[in-house]
């Protein structure tokens, strides 16, 4: 069983930063990274190949946040800057043996989840 474990989440004021970390069991993973908001359903947020590395954003995202990855640690990163408190929200690394285009954005798409970690912007 494949097991994600998330780190990185907190409190910070608009127009800061934090970096979200997602520890993966096993290697060889395409990965993702979504959110959900109170009272919302869960969105995507990035997702990174691991055979490529090459790289998805949902467009409100791009430019604020990145995704990369650490294949040697088995680790993906959500870079986030300039959060605005409309990015408060449950963030969720997720994982998949294979993702395809066109849907790297899905739910269904992936296999693994984490638990998540609570990231909250103040105003």
């Amino acid at each position: 069983q494949v097991q994600l474990v998330e780190s990185g989440g907190g409190l910070v004021q608009a127009g800061g930063s934090l970096r979200l970390s997602c520890a993966a069991s096993e290697r060889t993973l395409d990965m993702g990274w979504f959110r959900q908001a109170p009272g919302k359903e869960r969105e995507f947020v990035a997702a990174i190949l691991w055979s490529s590395s090459s790289t998805y954003y949902v467009d409100s995202m791009k430019g604020r946040f990145t995704i990369s990855r650490d294949n040697a640690k088995n680790t993906v990163y959500l870079q986030m800057n300039s959060l605005k408190p409309e990015d408060t929200a449950v963030y969720y690394c997720a994982a998949a043996a294979k993702l395809q285009w066109p849907t790297i954005g899905v739910i269904i798409a992936y296999e693994y989840w984490g638990q998540g970690t609570q990231v909250t912007v103040s105003s």
